[in-house]
């Protein structure tokens, strides 16, 4: 009967042991098999700020991905990387996005468009927003508008009390991509305000967004194609060498 009872008892804390390092092997919520460019980004471990940006694409959805130009610095959020909601995932040992955690996210996110503090540059390919005094991204949990680039002077329902003025940002938002993290639709407290954007030191973390030298924040954009449905893949080293294949990643270098 001992025996029995110790074996039950082995079996359980094992089979628990085994959900809590389960982690969902299952296809990003983002979609991206369309997608014809990518900007992946990694870094040495969840914590860490500093990571490594490489640019990559593919001529039609069945080809193998090729990079494009060298690899570049960037930083990420002052508290590392979490994973993004819209991964899908459910690692119990490593960390989730939420609102204000000084995170940004991990996954694949489409990137939608650009914005600066000038007009569009000739060589942008991408839906282009001049920020004003009146441009803000807001980031009150409770808003309508949570998560959204909005112009407040032509907005009516103002009911936020939080947002990120973006003009008054400052030469870290002289130029920048609209990062797709949490936006389809927006789930309150789940992230909000991401961007690729031009660092303000190489050891500078953000509060949640991706951010590199100007020289390569317009290399980026010289390079993508709203056409081509450009995503972000982004996340630790060793979580993109486990996903790598199964999600059909490109192989770095």
């Amino acid at each position: 009967m001992f025996k029995t009872t110790l074996l039950i008892l082995l079996f359980l804390s094992a089979n628990l042991f085994a959900q809590v390092k389960t982690v969902s092997t299952s296809t990003p919520k983002t979609p991206y098999s369309k997608s014809l460019q990518a900007v992946v980004v990694t870094t040495k471990d969840w914590k860490t700020v500093r990571g490594k940006a490489q640019i990559f694409e593919r001529e039609n959805t069945k080809a193998e991905w090729k990079s494009v130009g060298e690899s570049f610095p960037v930083v990420v959020g002052k508290n590392g990387l979490a994973w993004s909601d819209d991964a899908r995932m459910k690692a119990e040992t490593e960390p989730h996005k939420v609102e204000g955690d000084g995170k940004a996210p991990a996954g694949i996110f489409n990137l939608t468009g650009a914005f600066g503090s000038s007009a569009k540059p000739d060589f942008v390919k991408f839906p282009f927003t001049k920020l004003e005094e009146s441009t803000e991204c807001v980031d009150d949990v409770k808003s309508a508008s949570y998560n959204k680039i909005v112009d407040k002077n032509k907005i009516g329902n103002f009911d936020w009390n939080g947002s990120e003025k973006m003009l008054a940002v400052g030469m870290q938002y002289d130029l920048g991509v609209f990062v797709a993290h949490n936006s389809n639709p927006p789930q309150a407290g789940k992230g909000s305000c991401i961007f690729l954007h031009i660092w303000k030191s190489e050891t500078s973390g953000t509060a949640g967004c991706t951010a590199m030298k100007r020289e390569n924040i317009e290399e980026v954009l010289s390079i993508l194609d709203a056409k081509k449905n450009p995503v972000l893949i982004q996340m630790p080293e060793k979580t993109y060498q486990t996903y790598q294949k199964s999600w059909k990643l490109p192989k770095l270098k």
